[in-house]
């Protein structure tokens, strides 16, 4: 196994599966195809035109769109097809920063194939014997990945929060980091994917932070979302997101750009432009 199998494992998307879900004639998310039929219980929510789900023209402005895809996305789960709900809206646009079409719970996100977004910071220690990086196990009552490894802090983009104001309020819940130390988190870029998986179309875009810690400062937990922290040397870092099933499937890309960032990946390495270029869909 390698981190190119990492980067594939998050490139699996066949557009001819899906069907476009349009908004003001734009194509904001992509509906599996073999779940139209669940939608074609909502005729005053959608048209169905040219091979895509359209939220109807009569449902104007971010209000009331949100209460009927809310309204929607609540049938939804009650029908069993979408899980892990967690009273979470997310915004859906073109863009991240543009005018925001409407909100709807996080856990709809993929069923829609709606772009979602994160921020996911590196927790990483200047050590004498060289750079090691805090690795958190995340608990095994997540709904996503549960005991698979991640970040030292990491968490979706509600709607309605500036990035920064997440980046320390998730710090601080995760891994008990003062909004002082956690404020100085460099943003470093995003990496983005197109991900088929069982509950819908992953379509995200992760905002990347490196946060140095200092050598005193030990992360603890405080939402029971974290089941432990390790720090781990560079070298053991590059093994273990070269094997599969070790890291939650986008984590391991976050590590994989902080590797190359970093130069610990190089571009003699096997595969090394298909990987940096895969970090990037």
């Amino acid at each position: 196994m390698s981190m190119l199998d990492r980067v594939r494992e998050c490139a699996l998307f066949d557009p001819d599966d899906f069907r476009g879900f349009v908004v003001d004639d734009r194509r904001v998310g992509w509906v599996r195809a073999e779940s139209i039929v669940e939608l074609a219980d909502f005729s005053d929510a959608f048209l169905f035109e040219n091979d895509e789900v359209i939220l109807h023209p009569h449902i104007i402005g971010p209000q009331a769109r949100t209460e009927v895809m809310q309204n929607v996305a609540r049938e939804l789960r009650d029908r069993a097809l979408i899980s892990g709900w967690r009273d979470e809206l997310y915004p859906v646009a073109d863009n991240y920063g543009e005018p925001v079409l409407f909100d709807i719970e996080r856990a709809a996100v993929p069923f829609f194939g709606f772009r979602g977004y994160g921020v996911h910071i590196n927790g990483w220690v200047d050590a004498a014997d060289g750079p090691q990086m805090w690795i958190g196990r995340r608990s095994l009552d997540k709904p996503t990945g549960p005991g698979l490894l991640d970040q030292m802090v990491a968490g979706g983009q509600p709607s309605g929060m500036a990035l920064m104001d997440n980046v320390i309020k998730e710090c601080r819940e995760e891994a008990g980091i003062d909004a002082g130390l956690a404020s100085k988190a460099v943003p470093v870029g995003t990496i983005s994917y197109l991900m088929d998986r069982e509950e819908g179309l992953r379509q995200d875009v992760l905002f990347n932070y490196d946060l140095e810690v200092p050598s005193g400062v030990i992360p603890v937990n405080e939402d029971g979302e974290v089941a432990e922290f390790m720090l781990w040397p560079m070298d053991k870092v590059m093994a273990e997101v070269s094997r599969g099933g070790v890291f939650k499937f986008n984590s391991g890309l976050v590590v994989i750009d902080f590797l190359i960032r970093h130069g610990f990946v190089d571009p003699e390495t096997p595969g090394y432009t298909d990987i940096a270029l895969g970090l990037h869909r």
